[in-house]
């Protein structure tokens, strides 16, 4: 049985219903006077979803970075029907994408429906392009202190990260490249994000997995070193009471939802 009825319903009653909540109630004084908000984010749960349209729509973003969106994703998406989620849909090919149902997503846009909308996905084939050459000699590294050598306490946990991500199937010598890729999406997140401050003025909210949200070495600290003056707060989205790695400012949790096995995947 699919669920994509269940997500459908779950998404008009949000886009209906969220408006009339007291949002700003529980959402801190910090988070209301960012610049830049980063709402973490497990990608399959529906309920990480309703909390960030309900932050969206209580901080009114001039801006909307997703990380599932690339920037050509996102320049259709700027001149489609956003009221209407099956036109924009359509417009940004998001049904035709690996990424969960834009049911549990839509709510976020309607949430800020004249908010600006920026992509920061950087497609797997131009990851390999880009990781050609050492990620230091990348033309964003510098900013953003990708140009040194990493913390080699961080690397280990990154690659441990990677490991268990991959249900320890990768061989050793591809985890330094896995974790290459992550950061490489961190600088992507972090460089949309402060052009999409400059652009529209601001309050930005960007949306992204827990992963590139955490402040320690995620989003948040790179932003920190390229721009350190500017306000950012950082929510991660916890589930079933696990422990959140990172510092967020904030973690929410809610249940996580069914799944089956992951790693079944790679026994096949």
């Amino acid at each position: 049985m699919t669920l994509r009825p269940v997500f459908r319903d779950l998404s008009a009653a949000l886009t209906a219903a969220f408006f009339a909540l007291p949002v700003s109630a529980d959402i801190p004084a910090q988070a209301l006077a960012a610049q830049i908000l980063i709402l973490g984010e497990q990608h399959d749960n529906p309920a990480h979803h309703a909390q960030q349209a309900i932050w969206v729509a209580a901080t009114a973003p001039k801006a909307l970075v997703f990380e599932m969106l690339t920037p050509a994703q996102a320049a259709r998406g700027n001149v489609a029907n956003r009221s209407d989620q099956r036109a924009l849909d359509t417009a940004l090919g998001w049904s035709q994408s690996n990424w969960p149902s834009f049911d549990m997503y839509f709510p976020i846009f309607a949430a800020a429906p004249e908010a600006r909308l920026y992509g920061a996905l950087v497609p797997r084939e131009a990851l390999g392009t880009a990781l050609e050459s050492p990620l230091a000699f990348h033309p964003l590294a510098a900013p953003f202190g990708m140009d040194r050598a990493p913390d080699q306490a961080e690397q280990a946990q990154r690659e441990a990260l990677q490991a268990r991500a991959h249900c320890d199937k990768l061989p050793a010598e591809m985890l330094p490249v896995m974790v290459d890729m992550q950061r490489l999406r961190d600088m992507t997140l972090a460089d949309t994000a402060m052009r999409a401050l400059r652009e529209t003025g601001g309050p930005v909210a960007l949306i992204t997995g827990n992963g590139h949200a955490r402040p320690d070495w995620g989003v948040p600290a790179l932003i920190a070193r390229a721009a350190p003056d500017l306000r950012v707060f950082a929510l991660g989205q916890s589930e079933s009471g696990d422990d959140l790695a990172g510092g967020f400012a904030m973690t929410l949790d809610a249940t996580a939802p069914e799944r089956g096995d992951p790693c079944e995947a790679f026994d096949n």
